[in-house]
């Protein structure tokens, strides 16, 4: 069936400014199939189903919108923490950031060397999660990161891990378009955390791979950077095998255009995947535009699942989210829980939400809710009535409606950090 003409003509005009990056024959042969996959699909358009709420054509341009340098002068996220650090600017490698790539239990390589390998642990994984995830909803973006991404990090975890990795993004070039592509495997009975942190780029194409064995455990903690005026699409994939656990948490502040999408497929009975989010958005300075789309299939026994995105907004700022359960035939004993809710700070803002459960199985509990509104009157009169000034009650209503999302963190110390992120950006917010 031939695409429609808008399709066609945003395609070819990015398709044609690109061209396959070299590797050896298993890598091409990915890639290849890729790229034919996304002239199939076409790039998205605002017209397609899951992009009627963001407008996709930032991303999908031939050259990126620049993004003006944002200075941060607060400290690096996460410093006080030990941890390995992976540090890529603008998409490029920064061997002189990064630490010794050695770390016991786990092996690291880059995509970059390993795309010129013969033989390689990842090449039975790479684009394997991406191409699954395209059905029943095409994600031409993903298809076109597994076409192109020349560098990405490839993490295979096969013992006890000391410390977290940290994958850090930096912004240097105000036109800088990058493609990244990650892949981690956990074997059985391992556990890793991941944190990633920083704006990335003007543009940034991430893919994020992650196959979790029995009865391992990925814990992936992030926060995007505070750049006014980056634009971003993140796509992480997950497969979760028996009694394995799967647990994500997203921090966004500013930005002008974001889209992080998510699929989790569990396929072992008695797994557990979380995914929660909390954005923070003011348009009063840069439009801001931060879109969560999320897609958990649950395919074995008694497993769970949890959603739950917040989402703060002012000046003009938009947020939206896209969340399906579905639960296969069979998969008797599913918990399926999904929340999304927004704090409106005027009258502007808007958030827009399209909550989605789709059950073939008879013995589950599946739940979804979706809210929008402003702060309590009440509870900011009784602040107020106990002495609290106007706008330190204000955060502390809005810290209090973030908790939930910040609970889903395990580790007490990355939540204490990111809970200091989010006073400190709301202290520069204050009216």
């Amino acid at each position: 069936m031939a695409l429609p003409q808008a399709k066609q003509s945003v395609t070819a005009a990015r398709l044609d400014e690109l061209k396959l990056p070299a590797g050896a024959a298993w890598i091409t042969e990915i890639r290849k199939d890729a790229l034919s996959r996304v002239r199939d699909m076409g790039l998205p358009v605002r017209r397609d189903e899951y992009w009627r709420f963001t407008n996709p054509d930032e991303l999908t341009s031939a050259e990126p919108e620049p993004a003006a340098l944002f200075h941060n002068d607060e400290g690096p996220l996460f410093a006080d923490m030990d941890r390995l650090k992976i540090v890529f600017s603008d998409g490029e490698f920064d061997a002189k950031a990064s630490d010794d790539l050695s770390l016991e239990g786990v092996e690291i390589s880059r995509l970059a060397d390993a795309s010129n390998a013969d033989i390689h642990w990842v090449q039975d994984l790479y684009g394997t999660l991406e191409r699954n995830a395209q059905v029943p909803v095409e994600r031409p973006l993903a298809a076109l990161n597994t076409a192109m991404a020349r560098d990405g990090v490839l993490i295979h975890v096969t013992g006890a891990v000391s410390k977290p990795i940290n994958l850090i993004y930096l912004h240097k070039s105000e036109v800088s378009d990058a493609t990244l592509h990650h892949v981690i495997r956990l074997e059985e009975g391992t556990e890793l955390t991941v944190l990633e942190t920083g704006p990335a780029a003007a543009r940034f194409n991430k893919s994020m791979e992650v196959d979790v064995a029995q009865d391992a455990k990925f814990h992936h903690i992030r926060a995007q950077g505070r750049d006014h005026e980056r634009r971003a699409v993140t796509h992480l994939f997950g497969r979760l095998a028996e009694k394995s656990h799967f647990k994500s948490f997203t921090l966004t502040a500013n930005g002008k255009l974001t889209r992080n999408e998510c699929v989790l497929e569990l396929t072992g009975d008695d797994a557990l995947a979380h995914v929660a989010g909390a954005a923070l958005g003011d348009g009063a300075h840069s439009p801001f535009h931060h879109d969560d789309t999320v897609f958990i299939t649950h395919d074995a026994l008694n497993c769970e699942s949890r959603q739950v995105f917040k989402k703060v907004l002012r000046n003009g700022a938009v947020g939206v989210f896209q969340g399906k359960i579905l639960v296969k035939e069979g998969a008797q004993k599913t918990d399926g829980y999904q929340i999304s809710q927004s704090l409106l700070l005027d009258d502007d803002s808007q958030f827009l939400a399209k909550p989605e459960l789709e059950i073939y199985a008879d013995d589950v509990v599946c739940s979804h809710g979706s809210t929008s509104g402003a702060i309590d009157d009440e509870a900011l009169f009784y602040l107020r009535s106990r002495g609290v000034e106007q706008t330190e009650a204000q955060d502390l209503l809005v810290l209090a409606f973030l908790a939930e999302a910040l609970e889903e963190i395990e580790d007490e110390d990355i939540a204490a950090a990111l809970q200091t992120l989010l006073e400190g950006w709301l202290a520069r917010h204050r009216r």
